[in-house]
């Protein structure tokens, strides 16, 4: 009976562990971004050799910042070559959940990010610069979209392309807030 009760206390002492092992072990996210900056087409790095936009460096760096692991697109580059299927920017949500589970994520970022520019600010030569930024936060166990989040954001800046730039990241940094709050409910 004394060694049913040893083996029984050191069995639970070893599942505590590993639950304390799991709660510390930080969600996996992946990001699948387009962006479309003034004047610029509308590009994602998974469908073309283009680097990480503003958008998804911003939100990437918040969601660090939250305690969560965002996964490089490098962990891609492999299947994107080997299946091009997944080489255009409008993914679907089944195609983006199988693209994070082959990158071992838990949750996908599927969105879009457009800037546009809006007209002159009176009596500067600053110019109104605009972003809307859309995102569908997908756990990709089951594929289940667990939330639909969006923000704008907006600039004033004498180059309409530096200006749609950090439209981008402001609207970025709104969607990221509401992107770790969904997150923290999981």
């Amino acid at each position: 009976m004394r060694k049913l009760s040893i083996v029984f206390t050191i069995f639970l002492l070893l599942a505590s562990v590993v639950v304390l092992f799991a709660q510390n072990t930080p969600k996996k996210i992946i990001l699948l971004i387009s962006e479309q900056n003034i004047e610029s087409p509308r590009a994602a790095w998974w469908a073309s050799e283009v680097d990480l936009s503003a958008t998804e460096a911003a939100i990437a760096g918040k969601i660090i910042e939250a305690g969560y692991e965002v996964i490089e697109p490098s962990a891609l580059e492999e299947t994107l070559k080997k299946d091009k299927a997944y080489r255009m920017v409008d993914l679907s949500e089944t195609d983006s959940a199988k693209l994070g589970n082959l990158s071992k994520a838990d949750f996908v970022v599927l969105g879009k990010a457009v800037a546009s520019a809006g007209g002159n600010v009176p009596q500067s030569n600053m110019r109104s610069c605009f972003a809307n930024v859309t995102a569908k936060l997908i756990r990709v166990k089951d594929s289940k979209v667990i939330a639909y989040v969006d923000a704008t954001g907006n600039s004033a800046h004498p180059d309409e392309i530096t200006g749609g730039k950090e439209a981008l990241v402001n609207a970025a940094d709104a969607l990221s807030a509401k992107i770790i709050e969904a997150l923290n409910k999981q």
